[in-house]
């Protein structure tokens, strides 16, 4: 129970440092007039080639670069890009206003409005490395940035962001089916182990009467966690001196710490392999990691996290799936347009609802990610001979799961934007004090 508990924590802490990350980028790209005149020069050719010439394309291009066998059997429409959009919408309310990644539920997503789970992952990794690249932060933070710290980092993040676009690629060759069963099960135990953590956070703050503050559920570690104070397995990690060892945050504790390279090669691996297979960018786990494994402090994981996210999901997505033809272009620019309506909206929410009910929000919202996608694994088994089960009943439960997953969504979506409508007067008013 103990490393269940912290295990969620863990997640938790990464779920909410990706978000801060995604708010960010909208901010800076909302608040830019030459990124939102970038933003609009790309999305429209885009979404007019798309819809105009979608059938087309797919049969002039050869198949390695996105021809009818990469795409099948996910073909594009009008619909489809609609409902790209409105993924993009919830999951940007769900990180506006909940202050936790609501990326986690665009593969899911996808994966249930009929795109194979191996261009959903695609489209998600290009969908972020557009949204750090139009909306780079970088140049806030390079003060935090340990260059050697992130190169080293990268240099695993590389290696473990091939094989897990490899590994999608030979299962999807072998059986497309098989390779959707994969990434559900994927799926299905991080959306479950973060899923379950977050209802439990949940009824034990609503049964201390904690959540009278208007704010999302703060900071996983409540704000203590700065890697000043090391736990016992950075202690034990930095203590072993395997050579080279990589000096950082020197300009936040005197001399400074080190650790050798080797773990940071291997977290780097872990991060890409997660990045490569799931199509989240890493970034949930870069912030863990760095703080409860390497020791190193918040203001340096930070800055390095941001940096990493650019070049492991811009690689992974190029290198592993975008060559390869399976990116959705369209529907990655539908899902950053939605997702950039809708992390402002959420994030003006916070501030006139209470932080308990956000919180029990987002505990549903993961576990409606968690039903849809287990309960789209028996189907998917039963048609690979896997387990006995029956055609109609597969269908059963996938559509059950479904539903459960866009009514609970899709209900959390229609709520928040109704409490922004309503509190229009309120919200002007806030905006407008000094």
């Amino acid at each position: 129970m103990s490393f269940f508990r912290e295990w969620g924590k863990f997640m938790m802490m990464g779920a909410r440092a990706h978000a801060r990350w995604e708010i960010d980028v909208s901010n800076t790209i909302l608040g830019d007039k030459k990124r939102l005149i970038i933003l609009g020069l790309l999305t429209v050719p885009i979404i007019w080639g798309g819809i105009a010439f979608a059938e087309q394309i797919g049969t002039a291009l050869p198949e390695l670069l996105g021809g009818k066998k990469a795409y099948s059997p996910a073909f594009y429409s009008t619909g489809i890009f609609i409902v790209s959009i409105l993924i993009g919408l919830g999951a940007g309310l769900i990180t506006g206003c909940i202050g936790a990644g609501g990326g986690f539920i665009i593969a899911p997503a996808l994966m249930s409005a009929g795109i194979k789970g191996i261009l959903a992952v695609g489209t998600d990794l290009f969908h972020i490395f557009a949204k750090a690249i139009m909306g780079s932060v970088i140049h806030r933070k390079l003060g935090n940035v340990s260059v050697p710290l992130a190169v080293v980092f990268l240099i695993g993040a590389i290696i473990g962001a091939t094989f897990g676009g490899l590994i999608n690629r030979v299962l999807y060759e072998i059986n497309p089916v098989l390779s959707d069963a994969f990434i559900t099960t994927i799926y299905s135990l991080m959306l479950g182990f973060l899923g379950i953590y977050a209802m439990t956070d949940f009824l034990k703050a609503r049964k201390a009467d904690k959540g009278d503050a208007p704010h999302g559920g703060g900071d996983a570690h409540g704000g203590k966690v700065e890697g000043a104070e090391m736990g016992n397995l950075p202690k034990k990690l930095q203590a072993m001196k395997i050579p080279p060892m990589i000096r950082f945050d020197a300009e936040i504790i005197p001399g400074g710490r080190s650790i050798s390279w080797v773990f940071l090669v291997l977290s780097g691996a872990l991060v890409g392999l997660a990045a490569g297979i799931m199509g989240v960018g890493g970034g949930f786990l870069t912030f863990p990691i760095f703080v409860y494994m390497l020791g190193v402090s918040s203001m340096t994981t930070v800055g390095t996290d941001i940096f990493q996210i650019v070049f492991t999901a811009g690689y992974a997505a190029i290198s592993q799936y975008a060559i390869y033809g399976f990116i959705f272009y369209t529907l990655a620019m539908g899902m950053l347009l939605g997702s950039l309506i809708g992390i402002q909206i959420g994030a003006m929410v916070t501030k006139v609802v209470p932080g308990i009910t956000i919180r029990g929000f987002y505990a549903m919202a993961v576990l409606a990610g968690f039903v849809n996608r287990i309960f789209a694994l028996p189907a998917k088994l039963g048609e690979m001979d896997v387990i006995p089960i029956a055609n109609e009943t597969g269908v059963v439960l996938e559509s059950i799961g479904v539903w459960a997953f866009f009514i609970v969504i899709g209900g959390f979506s229609v709520w928040v934007i109704g409490t922004f409508l309503a509190n229009i007067g309120v919200l002007k008013g806030e905006e407008g004090r000094p």
